[in-house]
């Protein structure tokens, strides 16, 4: 005997089966949608059942449907002839995998043909979908099912946070919500019912100063608060602040910096391995006297170890003897004589446009987060907890978000903070598993997230690029056996390094209008998955295409709100030119701009 939910189920069928595509056709679509009272009605995007018995299903997603007429020439009682017009509603999905006695498997499983039942998964076969191969420990939630928002979508925790991730969309998609959404759950998730800190320690680069409303408790750094020694740049970084690539003298120019730090470098260190990116102290101003004084030098015609100064003559005992009295202070020299004084070998203008430069950057008060006493004389540990949540200050408090405000980072020297953070953040998570102890990998996983990742790490290789590349791309490769991982923001995916995206393993996907992003997000799905990228262009604020190893299909989701917001609303253009006139303090204004 039938059952009686069979008898009332509108009739659906499979018509046919290729390797990558089911076509399905119903009867009566509006009561074929509500057959399950948990769901909401079909549209693109919903699942499917389609069985030969309740413990093996193939769960199917719908890409599109259609309507066939069909014509059937029939005669009625009278002996005439009638046209009687039957319509079909074609459905058309993608096989996603299959649920045998209850538990979701990735993946085609032959189908007996023909297939003898097709209905909308139920809510409870949904759920099991999503949680089959994730346990409570391992499981991450922060968004709902787009096509029924009662239904949760968890991640794998782990596999979404320690393989590197990526959240695309453009302006307005929703992007800044969805980040804060995914950090915030991050920094409540708690394994137990202790009080305080969980153990997550998040860096997020921001460039537009969107995230403090966001995390008000957290580790708020600014160009005003921020301490980034120079003494800690490594050799690229070195040569990138103070090096123009298109200069015709760069070989001289590189010659003397690098000798001229090496050498103020064992002057304030014991160690013999001292290398131009050694990561120890030295002094900027005396490195900047030796500079100038080579610019200018005067030697005695037959010794160039006679230095010529007026009203005082300065004899060298070695060219390393030279650089010491070089970095005392800046001399006045005797002018040339013939036959008596020359002058010295980098005393021929070739350095001039080089030290120029080198002056404006060390005394420029934006740059005092770098080139300041406080940078010069800060510890190397003050530095690294500043950035993990571990003030010095210990009137402060610990933090697991550290928000590092790049607003206020002169354009010219972004690339090269961004590279230092991150270079010496990946360093941390080097050294410090090498201290731990055997079958422990790692105490603190850092998660360093980059909004608006296309102005760090685009594919362009210009010079001023190289740096934050360089450090961000070693990060991509080999940082999560480190334990620190990636976050990438950006409206561009196709702009970003495909070094960069090529590491990542879980793509949230907002909507996207540039046919170049779109396509670059379609590589990433499986061939019978690719149609679900044409959904990018119409998807609403907070709605993403979920994909990755963290969770068990590509979904398309929606994402919980977040709370607090992020500063990211967009400007209300006409209700402010509604207002009355506004006067603007122009002064305080370009006061603030100098600073």
């Amino acid at each position: 005997m039938a059952n009686q939910n069979e008898s009332t189920e509108p009739n659906a069928e499979v018509i046919a089966v290729y390797p990558n595509r089911v076509k399905i056709a119903v009867d009566d679509l509006s009561k074929f949608s509500t057959i399950d009272s948990q769901l909401e009605k079909l549209r693109v995007g919903s699942y499917l059942e389609v069985s030969d018995d309740d413990n093996h299903k193939l769960i199917v997603i719908i890409e599109s449907y259609s309507i066939e007429y069909k014509e059937d020439k029939i005669v009625d009682e009278s002996g005439e002839e009638r046209i009687l017009k039957n319509k079909k509603y074609i459905i058309e999905a993608n096989p996603l995998g299959t649920l045998v006695n209850n538990k979701f498997q990735r993946g085609g499983d032959s189908l007996t043909i023909p297939p003898t039942k097709v209905r909308p998964a139920s809510a409870d076969d949904i759920k099991k979908i999503y949680q089959s191969e994730v346990t409570e420990n391992e499981k991450f939630s922060f968004a709902t099912l787009l096509t029924n928002k009662e239904i949760e979508v968890p991640v794998n925790g782990n596999k979404f946070f320690n393989k590197h991730f990526a959240i695309v969309g453009s302006t307005g998609s929703g992007k800044s919500h969805t980040v804060a959404k995914v950090l915030q759950e991050a920094v409540n998730s708690k394994n137990g019912g202790y009080d305080g800190l969980n153990n997550s320690h998040i860096v997020i680069f921001d460039i537009h100063g969107e995230y403090k409303t966001a995390f008000p408790d957290s580790n708020y750094i600014t160009a005003d608060n921020l301490i980034l020694p120079y003494w800690l740049l490594d050799a690229q970084e070195l040569e990138e602040l103070f090096l123009d690539s298109g200069d015709r003298n760069n070989y001289n120019q590189t010659s003397i910096l690098r000798r001229t730090i090496i050498e103020n470098k064992k002057k304030y260190t014991t160690s013999k391995e001292i290398h131009f990116g050694t990561p120890t102290k030295f002094d900027i101003q005396e490195v900047f006297n030796c500079l100038y004084n080579f610019q200018h030098e005067a030697i005695d015609y037959n010794d160039n170890l006679l230095v010529k100064q007026k009203g005082n003559d300065i004899q060298c005992s070695s060219i390393e003897d030279k650089y010491l009295e070089f970095y005392k202070e800046k001399y006045d020299f005797e002018p040339a004589v013939r036959s008596k004084i020359k002058s010295g070998i980098y005393a021929d203008g070739t350095l001039d446009k080089f030290i120029d430069r080198f002056e404006n950057k060390i005394n420029n008060s934006r740059l005092n987060f770098l080139f300041g006493e406080k940078s010069r004389d800060i510890s190397f540990t003050e530095v690294l907890s500043q950035f993990i949540g571990y003030p010095s200050d210990f009137n402060k408090n610990k933090s697991n978000i550290t928000i590092i405000d790049l607003g206020g980072i002169p354009f010219e020297v972004l690339s090269i903070v961004v590279s230092l953070i991150s270079r010496m953040l990946f360093e941390f998570g080097f050294y410090y598993k090498k201290k731990l102890k055997e079958g422990i990998d790692c105490e603190t996983p850092i998660l360093l997230l980059y909004e608006e990742a296309h102005k760090y790490v685009p594919k362009s290789d210009l010079v001023k690029y190289r740096s934050s590349k360089t450090a961000i791309e070693r990060i991509a490769k080999e940082g999560r056996k480190y334990g620190v991982t990636l976050g990438i923001v950006t409206q561009r995916p196709s702009e970003v390094s495909e070094t960069i995206f090529s590491q990542c393993n879980t793509f949230i996907a907002m909507r996207l209008t540039n046919p170049d992003d779109q396509n670059y997000v379609k590589k990433l799905l499986p061939d019978t998955m690719g149609n679900m990228t044409e959904m990018l262009p119409s998807l609403k604020a907070g709605d993403a295409l979920l994909v990755g190893e963290s969770i068990a299909i590509p979904s398309l989701v929606h994402l919980n709100e977040c709370s607090p917001s992020p500063k990211s609303s967009d400007i209300k253009y006409i209700e402010v030119w509604k207002e009355k006139w506004k006067d603007v303090k122009f002064d305080d204004i370009i006061k603030e701009w100098k600073k």
